[in-house]
């Protein structure tokens, strides 16, 4: 046997078999995540994760998803080490959507959004050329009502479309149209991190990103962006995009005519739309959130959690909720759409 003692923080040496060490098991009623929790008190979670590279990964294939419950991470340089040592070095927060705040190094809030709104399933930075393969989730207070952290696999979504809609978008790909303004979401400010318009003019050159300054130095940005891939390790279809998310249609009511009537349909803060800029119909948008809506699964949060997702496997959203809440987000592992096997031939390419 071998000693694992580095594993287990202010406790004297013991020898224990590795399997010993966690036990696995699912919530009641759900096949997804993955739960492991330690049978010892005091057990390092990243100790343990650089000793269990391969059990990790085989189960995040599976699963899509694995909770971490009971292990002891006192600080939050805890949880960002459990990161870096699982998934390597953290990434930053770049090409901005969601509000949020950096608590520690390349730890952040999962978002500011305000509590009382839902955020629909997505998969984190799709949007973007290159985006986390892994993104981890800390609960460090769980609220007393709602607040969950909906999942939904995207290869079940996938599965739900009709061809049809798949293929369409497959060939076309779909837009994502921003406007950054002053009242409605991130400014360009924010979302790029800069203030410096040449630095945000040479980002989106090197992403494929198109983009256009309005009066008052508003900016105005467009990229097209694939729907599906192949998973880069078991190779299944995936439907990995924002295409529903940043849809205006999303939005809860009333939100969306409110928005409508205050910025009109071409200067909207956010909206997608088919490849070659055509509108998306109603009844494709009700096909694609009712797919979302029917592979969606949810369970409360508890202190102290951590939730690793493979971000092409899993899509997450966040419930609204009441009181107290505090839950951080890391990313890692990065990705480009370019190293991504497409699920049909020809069709769009990233612009």
């Amino acid at each position: 046997m071998t000693s694992f003692s580095p594993l287990i923080k202010k406790r004297r040496a013991i020898r224990v078999s590795e399997k010993a060490l966690i036990r696995t098991d699912r919530l009641e009623g759900l096949t997804y995540p993955l739960v492991v929790e330690p049978t010892i008190e005091g057990l390092n979670l990243a100790s343990w994760a650089e000793s269990n590279e391969r059990f990790i990964q085989a189960h995040l294939n599976k699963y899509g998803a694995i909770l971490f419950r009971g292990f002891r991470l006192p600080e939050i340089d805890d949880f960002e080490h459990f990161v870096r040592v699982s998934g390597g070095e953290p990434l930053s927060y770049t090409e901005r959507s969601s509000p949020r705040s950096q608590v520690n190094g390349k730890v952040y809030t999962s978002t500011d959004h305000p509590a009382a709104y839902p955020i629909f399933l997505h998969n984190e930075q799709s949007y973007n050329q290159t985006f986390p393969t892994r993104i981890y989730f800390h609960c460090r207070f769980a609220s007393k009502v709602g607040g969950s952290t909906p999942l939904a696999d995207t290869r079940r979504v996938f599965s739900r479309l009709s061809t049809e809609t798949r293929e369409r978008f497959e060939q076309l790909g779909y837009m994502y149209v921003r406007n950054f303004g002053e009242v409605f979401g991130l400014s360009w400010q924010t979302a790029f991190q800069t203030s410096s318009p040449s630095e945000v003019e040479a980002y989106c050159r090197a992403n494929g990103i198109h983009y256009e300054w309005k009066d008052r130095g508003h900016l105005r940005t467009w990229q097209v962006r694939r729907v599906t891939a192949r998973h880069p390790i078991s190779g299944e279809p995936i439907w990995f995009n924002h295409a529903t998310f940043f849809h205006i249609s999303t939005l809860e009511p009333p939100l969306p005519k409110q928005v409508v009537d205050e910025f009109g349909e071409d200067a909207l803060p956010n909206q997608t739309y088919y490849g070659n800029g055509e509108a998306i119909p109603v009844e494709v948008l009700r096909e694609l959130r009712e797919a979302y809506l029917a592979e969606k699964i949810s369970f409360p949060w508890r202190d102290g959690d951590v939730l690793m997702l493979d971000n092409l496997l899993c899509a997450h959203g966040r419930e609204p909720y009441a009181g107290k809440r505090r839950v951080l987000v890391s990313m890692a592992k990065p990705c480009a759409w370019s190293q991504l096997e497409k699920v049909a031939t020809g069709g769009c390419n990233e612009q």
